[in-house]
C-alpha cells in the first residue's frame, strides 16, 4: 500500500546511535534509511562539523510500524533531548514525540487532536482543530 510519511529525529550527541539507521539493514521492518542533516546546512557554510542533531526519513509505504518502538529502545546519550516529529499522509501538521520515563510518548499539541486510522496509519491522523 502506498502511504507517505515523513519522520524527523532531533537528538543531542546521538551520531553513534543513529549511524546504523543511515545504512540498509534487512533485519529491520522498514527498508528506508535516515539521512543525516548536518549543521552546515543551517549556517550556509555547507561545511559539516562533527556534531549533528537531526536525521530525516521519508516512507512511501505503510511499513514503518516498528519505528517508534525501535527509536524508543535505542541507548540515547541524552534521552531528554530526543524529539521525534512525524507527519503521516493525512496529518494536518507534524506530531511530536519525546522520551518520558524511558518511553517515547506523543506530546499533546495545542489545537490538535489525533484519531485512529486503523490499517492506514501507524499513528492515526493528527488534525488541527483551529482550521475549518
Amino acid at each position: 500500500m502506498s502511504r507517505f510519511a515523513e519522520v524527523v529525529v532531533l537528538a543531542k550527541d546521538a551520531e553513534e546511535v543513529m549511524e546504523p539507521l543511515t545504512r540498509p539493514d534487512g533485519d529491520r521492518e522498514w527498508h528506508q534509511c535516515f539521512t543525516r542533516v548536518d549543521d552546515g546546512v543551517f549556517d550556509g557554510s555547507r561545511m559539516p562539523t562533527n556534531e549533528c542533531y537531526m536525521w530525516v526519513i521519508q516512507f512511501i509505504r505503510l511499513n514503518w510500524g516498528g519505528l517508534l518502538t525501535h527509536l524508543e529502545s535505542l541507548p540515547w546519550p541524552d534521552p531528554a533531548s530526543v524529539q521525534v516529529l512525524v507527519r503521516d499522509e493525512e496529518d494536518s501538521c507534524f506530531g511530536l514525540w519525546m522520551i518520558y520515563d524511558g518511553k517515547l510518548v506523543e506530546v499533546p499539541l495545542p489545537h490538535t487532536k489525533r484519531e485512529p486510522f486503523e490499517g492506514n496509519s501507524v499513528t492515526g491522523v493528527l488534525s488541527r482543530t483551529d482550521q475549518p
